[in-house]
This record gives structure tokens, sequence and C-alpha cells, in this order.
């Protein structure tokens, strides 16, 4: 069974930064992909970066481009995505997913393309 669990959230002030941490257990496939995604409030899930397992590359949205760095660590099994110059826009409840790489390749960097998802680390951006 796959488990997600993302942490690090908080409030931080604008221009400042965060590092979210997302654990993973259960991917016991050599293809996964793990995912990061916010939801804003009254907002949709907006795809922020995601990393796949199978060559270690990392993919962003155009959006978060230059601010946003996903990483992963395999000694401690867990991606980080880390935010810098915060804004209040990010404010959100972060979540990460996990899913198949190849699935991703194919239908695109969508939520719909992950298909295990963990309960959000909300973060709060003050000016």
């Amino acid at each position: 069974e796959v488990q997600l669990q993302a942490s690090g959230g908080g409030l931080v002030q604008a221009g400042g930064y965060l590092r979210l941490s997302c654990a993973a257990s259960g991917l016991t496939f050599d293809d996964w992909a793990i995912g990061w995604f916010r939801q804003g409030p009254g907002r949709d899930y907006t795809a922020l970066a995601w990393f796949k397992s199978r060559d270690g590359s990392t993919h962003y949205s155009d959006s978060v481009k230059g601010r946003f760095t996903i990483s992963r660590d395999n000694d401690k099994n867990r991606t980080y995505l880390q935010i810098n110059s915060l804004k209040s826009e990010d404010t959100a409840n972060y979540y990460c997913t996990a899913g198949v790489a190849s699935n991703v390749e194919q239908i695109g960097f969508q939520y719909a393309a992950f298909g295990w998802f963990g309960q959000g680390t909300l973060v709060t951006v003050s000016s």
C-alpha cells in the first residue's frame, strides 16, 4: 500500500522560504513519480513539480520555474519541495502525490495522472 505524508508547512513572511517534505512508503515498483500540487482557497489543484525515479529527472510547471525546486534524498527516502521568495498567492495546502512515471509522461503533469495522494500541509504567507 502506498502511503504519503507531506510536512513542513507553516506561517511564513512574504519573501521568505520553506522546504516541504514528502515521506512515501510502498513504492515497490521502479517507475514511480512523486509530484507536488497545491490547492489555494477556493481554487483547483495546481501542478507544481514532479520527480521521476528512473533517471532522477525533475520537471516543473512553467509558473513555478526558478522559484520552486524539487529534490530527492534517497537515504532518507524523502522528496522535497523548496519554495523561495514566498508570495501571498503561495498560500495553499500543498500535497505530494505518487504515480507511475510513464503515466505522467503520457497523460501530462496533472492531478489525474497520479494514483496516490497524501494529506496536505498548509502554507500561509503573510504580507
